[in-house]
């Protein structure tokens, strides 16, 4: 691929690679807007409401001082209390996080959040805080409201890299790029291109006209011109492969995003995938996983107590979103009323949905 930077040689076995950012912060705190910034293009008009509702990701090019030129890949998650699973997603794939702070608001309940789940994770990360432009930013308010929540940025106690930026005009981010790859340098990020690749299913949703498709992040090792991909107890054969951008890509290596098509089921957002040019060997590890898999049975006991209980069939453009929804409705749950998910997929709804959800009974 010519996206990769010029090292001067051959990569040796066992080499740096490029590191997976995950973007975390309040919602409308500008996590789309710093990504925007950087891809010099705009993803925010398109998303619902404004806000991001699934983790997309993203691989930049960044070009050093120096001249030297590295590629990065983004997480960008999203901001909103409901998807707390999707955060924690981002984070357990990510190497190095930036925790985005408005200037105008300080810490949030969604900033608290997301520095949670990257303490809990041990990740390092950045401090970024945004909207520096505005004219109700207040950067010395906003850096006391972090440390009273135990966020010890440098020069406040704490050891906590801090970059002001603005994402709308661009002001800092460059210096906050060039901070994320010293962090990356200081925890030595390194990978077997060697080996094939292994890595998390970041997301997975249909593809009207091609079928199951998935987002991968590899984390080691390069993915071969042909064989498989397991992932949990979904297969699919190493055929069309895709970079973010939808441009058709071959041995994509540690580090990258891509997008897989050709899934035989629907893969579990999170889950582990390994591959191998070994087609068969591939196929075999699915029968063993497959036949180790319990499913899951409802208990009735939960239901016997209410007196109602709301048969529910959910459908959704994504596993990322279908949980979410999911954790939305259990919090409406009272002693009373119970939601009864009877079943759920990506996809539209059909008739059988309609039928299966009016004939379920207590």
């Amino acid at each position: 691929m010519s996206k990769k930077p010029t090292t001067g040689g051959v990569l040796s076995p066992t080499s740096s690679r490029q590191p997976v950012v995950a973007v975390l912060g309040h919602v409308d705190h500008g996590k789309s807007s710093l990504l925007d910034f950087i891809r010099k293009s705009n993803v925010v008009d398109g998303e619902a409401g404004g806000i991001t509702q699934r983790i997309s990701a993203y691989e930049v090019l960044h070009k050093q001082a120096d001249g030297v030129v590295k590629p990065i890949t983004f997480l960008d998650t999203p901001g909103h209390a409901a998807f707390q699973s999707m955060r924690e997603r981002g984070v357990e794939i990510a190497d190095i996080a930036i925790l985005i702070v408005s200037a105008e608001d300080g810490v949030k309940a969604q900033t608290l959040e997301a520095w949670k789940t990257i303490e809990s994770h041990k990740l390092p990360y950045v401090v970024a805080i945004n909207k520096i432009d505005k004219p109700a930013a207040d950067i010395q308010k906003t850096k006391n409201s972090l440390v009273e929540n135990a966020i010890y940025i440098e020069g406040y106690g704490g050891d906590v890299p801090c970059v002001e930026i603005s994402a709308k005009k661009g002001t800092g981010v460059d210096l906050l790029l060039e901070t994320v790859l010293l962090l990356v340098e200081m925890n030595n990020l390194t990978a077997d291109i060697t080996t094939d690749a292994t890595g998390y299913v970041l997301e997975s949703f249909v593809d009207p006209k091609r079928g199951i498709s998935a987002t991968l992040v590899l984390k080691d090792g390069t993915l071969a011109t042909s064989g498989a991909i397991v992932a949990g107890t979904a297969l699919s054969p190493i055929r069309i492969v895709e970079d973010f951008a939808g441009r058709t890509i071959k041995n994509p290596h540690a580090g990258e995003p891509i997008k897989v098509t050709g899934f035989d089921e629907i893969p579990d957002s999170g889950a582990i995938f390994v591959s191998s040019s070994d087609k068969k060997l591939m196929e075999k590890l699915q029968q063993e996983t497959k036949g180790s898999v319990i499913k899951a049975v409802l208990d009735p006991r939960i239901y016997r107590n209410a007196k109602v209980v709301v048969p529910v069939v959910i459908k959704d453009d994504s596993l990322g979103t279908l949980d979410a929804i999911k954790r939305e409705l259990k919090k409406r749950e009272t002693d009373d009323i119970k939601i009864k998910i009877i079943a759920e997929g990506i996809g539209n709804i059909s008739e059988g949905d309609i039928m299966l959800a009016s004939s379920d009974e207590k």
